[in-house]
């Protein structure tokens, strides 16, 4: 039996870098249409090699393959608000882990969309964990929050994403529901909009628990 579990947070007014308009209407016009205006970085969202300049890899250039494999689920629940997330916290995780992996890092972050908190006091990927990832060959990093790295911390967001994503590993940020998923391990597929020449795109991340 399997249970698919909607990792992805829905576009709507708390989410930052996000507009809908209305476009349509079915009284006036026939039909119900709107018009959007996505940062290319807002909520559930994947960022390709590009973002950072590691390589001209775009976000339509990556195989689609790359977006479907195993997922390790990484309990950091106990990093507390602003702290590091180091390799001790991936714990036996580490002698399972075979390259090609990926890894879901659940901090419980997502419970702050909308608050100042979500992008002022995240737990983040530290060097150590960063570095440890480009060595194992992870496939997807996923985390809760708007970043792997403190976004007001412009040093840090270069230098963190520079090691992931010039190791080729495929970054998906402001996840959320990782509480929904019971399994140690999952199937992870993360589909981002196919955008000509995207740093990055939205993306709907899904897991699959197959009991």
């Amino acid at each position: 039996m399997k249970k698919i579990i909607d990792l992805s947070l829905a576009f709507d007014s708390r989410v930052r870098g996000f507009e809908k308009t209305i476009s349509k209407r079915l009284e006036e016009d026939g039909w119900n249409a709107t018009r959007l205006d996505i940062y290319s970085h807002a909520g559930t969202h994947m960022d390709a090699p590009f973002h950072f300049g590691v390589s001209e890899q775009t976000i339509d250039k990556i195989p689609v393959e790359h977006f479907i494999g195993q997922a390790w689920v990484v309990d950091a629940r106990n990093v507390p608000a602003g702290e590091l997330i180091t390799v001790e916290q991936l714990g036996r995780i580490r002698d399972g882990f075979v390259p090609g992996d990926s890894l879901l890092v659940h901090t419980g972050w997502s419970r702050f969309v909308g608050k100042p908190e979500y992008r002022d006091s995240l737990p983040r990927i530290g060097e150590e964990l960063a570095g440890w990832c480009a060595s194992r060959e992870v496939r997807m990093l996923g985390v809760e929050p708007p970043s792997v790295a403190d976004v007001n911390n412009p040093e840090e967001i270069n230098r963190i994403h520079r090691i992931l994503l010039g190791a080729g590993i495929i970054i998906i940020e402001g996840l959320s529901n990782l509480e929904a998923i019971s399994m140690e391990k999952v199937e992870l597929i993360a589909l981002p909009l196919k955008i000509a020449g995207g740093d990055g795109a939205p993306a709907r991340v899904v897991a699959i628990e197959t009991h």
